[in-house]
Formats: structure tokens, C-alpha cells, sequence
């Protein structure tokens, strides 16, 4: 949350906060529906929501600043990347997503780990985002269009370049269920989700990151594969 403070005030000095109260890795676009929303306040500015990203995104949006439009939302800086199917997941992800749909530019942002998980280099991000970001600006993107930008897990002098991609997809089948009981003799799971990067094709998410490059993708909330919906038709007609 520091690092993503620091480039949004590289761009702006009006700058809201609403952040998730605890981790949300995984959760997607859900909303809090069967449970209250609770809102702790820090400053004017600052506040955090007990809820998931897309409620953090609706609470700001429509409750604590629904008289100041935000003109950018950037969500993150996410630790670990959000490469090809994970956009599906991400939390990250979802934040920009919900402010895609209410109308507002919105940025992903993720700052990928080394192999072993052991290290973050942070600064690459904060020192990479600002610029990409004023650049991206210069654009209409569309009406459902969203950014994802993942940084590489180097520091920032040995990234070597900037691409813009498309989204890519690995290898999910070593996904591992951990069986275990606990003291009450209950049975009870952990997930383990490590897909493989594998040898991605150049011009995917996947591939820049693992070549030490920034990945830009634009994503679009509309999931429709019009050209077979064209198609199907024919057969309903």
C-alpha cells in the first residue's frame, strides 16, 4: 500500500485511500452481501473497509467520496503477479475492474517475486509506474477497458524494457489439495496453487515478465466471443 501511495502522489497531490481491512488475495469480483460493511476512518482521506476490493471500490465510489469523482483508480501494488488466468482471481484485478465499470480509468498493479518467493523489489514498481501511467493517460481506452501492469522481480536497473501484451495462460494441472485433520478430528483442506509458467509464447503477460520486461495489458470487462455468438445464432434462427 506504501509503494502505491508513493506513485500516486508521483501524479497527483489529491489522493483518497480505501483499502481492504485484511488480505484479499482470491477474491475476485465478490461483494459482501450477508455480512455488514464496516468502515474505519484515518483521516479525511484514508480509510479501510472491512469487505473485499470491490467493496472498497463501491464504498469509496458511492458513500465516502460519491461527491468527488475520482479521474484515476489504481489498485495494488499487488505482491506477486497477476499473469494470464490469475486476472480471474485476482483481487487486485477486481478493484480496477469495478472502477472500469463505474466509469473511471482504473490500473491493476503488481510487482512480481522471485522463483523462491523471497524477494520483492518494490522500488521497481514505484520507480517504473509513474511514467507508464502518464503515458497510458495520453489514450482513450474504451468505455470497459481496464490495465493490468505486472513489473519483473528485478531491481529496477536490470528491467529490460516495457511491453504491451495480451494475457496469457499456464499450465494448471499440479494444483495440489492438502488433506489434513485437526484437533477435533475434523478434516479440513489447503489449497496449493502454483501453475507453471511453462514456455509461454512471446507477446503473452507471461512471457515479458519472465523476460525481465514490464507486461502492459489492457483487459475488457466484456467477455463475449461475439464471432461464435454470431454463429450459434444461425442454428437458434
Amino acid at each position: 500500500m506504501e509503494t502505491l501511495r508513493r506513485i500516486a502522489a508521483a501524479l497527483s497531490d489529491d489522493i483518497y485511500v480505501v483499502a481492504p481491512e485484511k488480505e484479499q488475495s482470491g477474491a475476485s469480483r465478490s461483494l459482501t452481501l450477508h455480512d455488514p460493511l464496516r468502515i474505519n476512518k484515518y483521516s479525511d482521506r484514508e480509510y479501510s473497509v472491512e469487505g473485499t476490493p470491490t467493496d472498497c471500490v463501491m464504498m469509496a465510489m458511492n458513500h465516502l467520496f460519491k461527491d468527488k469523482r475520482p479521474d484515476l483508480i489504481l489498485s495494488g501494488v499487488n505482491r506477486g503477479g497477476n499473469l494470464g488466468e490469475d486476472v480471474l482471481y485476482s483481487g487486485t484485478v477486481a478493484a480496477a475492474s469495478e472502477g472500469c465499470l463505474l466509469g473511471v480509468p482504473s490500473i491493476a498493479l503488481s510487482q512480481c517475486m522471485a522463483p523462491d518467493g523471497s524477494t520483492f523489489h518494490w522500488d521497481t514498481a514505484e520507480a517504473l509506474a509513474p511514467d507508464i501511467i502518464r503515458k497510458l493517460l495520453d489514450f482513450e481506452w474504451g468505455p470497459d477497458v481496464l490495465i493490468n501492469l505486472n513489473f519483473p522481480a528485478l531491481p529496477k536497473v536490470q528491467v529490460k524494457g516495457i511491453d504491451v501484451t495480451e494475457q496469457g495462460k499456464r499450465d494448471l494441472s499440479n494444483l495440489s489439495i492438502d488433506d489434513r485433520v485437526d484437533a477435533r478430528g475434523r478434516e479440513y483442506f489447503w489449497l496449493g496453487y502454483r501453475p507453471s509458467f511453462g514456455d509461454p509464447p512471446k507477446g503473452t503477460d507471461l512471457w515479458s515478465v519472465a523476460n525481465g520486461r514490464v507486461s502492459i495489458t489492457p483487459l475488457k470487462l466484456n467477455l463475449t466471443k461475439v464471432a461464435l455468438a454470431d454463429t450459434i445464432k444461425k442454428a437458434f434462427a
